[in-house]
């Protein structure tokens, strides 16, 4: 079978200073080769400065604000880690509102690492089976989500990876819930109430 052609797809890729380079460039490129237009989203405009391993690493430019950009212009969302990163997201409303919004349309959306945090304070998790970087457990477990540790795990439409390492089955993973398209049955119950329950 010959690679999907996915050259009318739009990827949003939310992140800010501090998110991990790999977890942001490799899928971006995996995306691409494939022909989907991504996007930087990010809190402002300009470049921001991705966090390798144990130093700063790359910057790179944002097409636009969180606060201009909606799930209708994309067909997937991609959360990259980083600790500082998705720690800044979760603290700005128009972010939050950007990610819940893919997960009331049903589109797909991957996150890896740290990326979940974004989630968690979406009220996005209850109910899903997850995974994430090792020291997210005990956060998903108590919003609710089922936590796993395996390279990458799917619930419809959301998949999370845990590590760098885990990038290639994240990417395998997010491509085919592009594919796939949005999930709209399974998700009322999710998020009747979330942002009141955590």
């Amino acid at each position: 079978m010959g690679q999907p052609n996915l050259k009318n797809k739009k990827v949003a890729i939310l992140a800010t200073d501090g998110f991990e380079q790999a977890e942001l460039f490799e899928p971006k490129e995996a995306l691409e080769k494939l022909g989907v237009t991504v996007k930087i989203v990010s809190l402002k405009l300009g470049e921001i400065k991705a966090w390798d391993k144990t130093d700063w690493g790359k910057t790179i430019s944002v097409d636009l604000t969180v606060a201009n950009a909606s799930a209708d212009q994309f067909d997937a969302l991609v959360l990259p880690g980083g600790v500082m990163n998705p720690d800044r997201l979760r603290l700005d409303n128009d972010a939050v509102e950007f990610v819940r919004s893919f997960g009331q349309a049903g589109k797909p959306i991957a996150a890896i690492c740290h990326g979940p945090w974004t989630l968690i304070e979406a009220g996005m998790v209850a109910g899903r089976q997850m995974t994430s970087w090792p020291s997210l457990r005990t956060d998903l477990v108590n919003a609710g989500a089922d936590w796993v540790d395996q390279e990458v795990a799917v619930d419809g439409g959301l998949v999370t990876s845990r590590k760098p390492a885990d990038i290639p089955a994240f990417n395998k993973k997010l491509i085919e819930e592009i594919q796939a398209g949005p999930y709209r049955p399974r998700l009322n119950h999710v998020y009747a109430d979330s942002a009141l329950h955590h």
